[in-house]
């Protein structure tokens, strides 16, 4: 990985966990920088209804941020092989690469395409602004496309060629919480909630929307604590965001979450927390939705293995209904033993059940 350290002014409060976050970053040799990290095809709800969509994770070389130590919670920058960066005609190469995959699985074309990178597609040293204007000129026969960035990087020149296009246009954020503290000290990123709100407000004078993604229990927290962080977060971001994302966490390789993990200290949310939170936000005036990477695993969010894959259905179900009616249909006997969590774990001696 490369050594390069982004110009970032994170001061010394955020140096201790960027050792930490760093020193667990893998090195990985450059891979075949014509091809994406990984597309598929799925549908997701927008404000304009069910849609087909075309996922795109694009290989930009990756996050600035995850170069200098990064997120305690994410290994994606272990998947970012090219560390010098893609060039121009490379990341195109991987844009093409993307639609033979789509007109081979697909009758048509998806109506919503999101670009990700896992770091800021709207960073010029991960896409050149030469770069975004051919893709919003491949993709002007689309519907809408969503665009994953940093806050740092929203600016209206940015977004201009996918507005000028004629798309709709989704800036996709992680936000992870709306509490700096937590943000600062549990997820280690650098930015504060209220530079959320002035990309937010800069994106929607440019004609964009805005997505929130958030983290449903990071490192440091417990059960109770994570879901009360994610419903006031829910609460919040919704006020300027038409999307809200809920990502429950995941292990990761090369992470401090896997270093706690493995040392017994972090168990991944319940799925009965991830209903709890859906369910209690379901009146704010935003579309929240949450998909759980690696639902039912040791690693993933997880109940006691018997329900895992019901109650997985019913957030599936609640992401295209957003009807919190669904999760009173499922029940189990780990519920009490959730219940019990939520009630008497605490910060010294969690987690109290893996």
């Amino acid at each position: 990985m490369a050594e390069s350290r982004p110009e970032y002014d994170y001061g010394n409060h955020l140096d201790a966990l960027n050792r930490a976050t760093g020193r667990l970053r893998s090195r990985h040799e450059g891979g075949d920088p014509t091809q994406p990290t990984r597309t598929w095809l799925d549908e997701d709800l927008t404000p304009d209804g069910i849609r087909s969509s075309l996922t795109i994770i694009l290989d930009t070389g990756g996050c600035r941020w995850a170069r200098a130590g990064g997120c305690t919670m994410c290994g994606y920058v272990s998947e970012s092989e090219n560390a010098e960066g893609v060039s121009h005609e490379a990341l195109l190469a991987q844009i093409e690469t993307a639609l033979e995959r789509e007109a081979e699985q697909a009758d048509q074309p998806a109506e919503v395409v999101k670009l990700y990178s896992s770091g800021s597609i709207l960073d010029d040293r991960e896409v050149g602004p030469e770069t975004r204007a051919a893709i919003a000129e491949t993709f002007a026969d689309r519907e809408r496309i969503v665009i994953e960035t940093l806050p740092d990087f929203v600016t209206a020149d940015r977004l201009e060629p996918f507005l000028e296009a004629g798309l709709a246009t989704d800036v996709a954020v992680g936000i992870e919480t709306a509490s700096d503290r937590v943000r600062r000290d549990a997820v280690n990123k650098y930015f504060d909630f209220e530079a959320v709100r002035e990309a937010a407000t800069v994106a929607q004078e440019a004609g964009a929307g805005v997505k929130g993604y958030l983290l449903l229990k990071p490192p440091f927290l417990t059960e109770s604590e994570a879901i009360e962080d994610a419903v006031e977060s829910i609460e919040q971001v919704a006020e300027f965001a038409h999307t809200v994302s809920l990502n429950p966490t995941t292990v990761m390789e090369d992470t401090l979450i896997e270093e706690l993990y493995y040392d017994g200290g972090y168990r991944p949310p319940w799925l009965w927390s991830v209903a709890d939170v859906l369910e209690r936000t379901a009146a704010v005036d935003a579309i929240v939705v949450s998909d759980p990477v690696g639902a039912g695993s040791d690693r993933g969010p997880h109940n006691c293995g018997e329900c895992d894959e019901t109650v997985e259905r019913a957030i599936g179900d609640f992401n295209r209904r957003q009807d919190p009616t669904v999760f009173g249909e499922v029940s189990c006997a780990c519920e009490r033993t959730w219940e019990t969590v939520l009630e008497r774990e605490q910060s010294y001696n969690m987690p109290l059940e893996s």
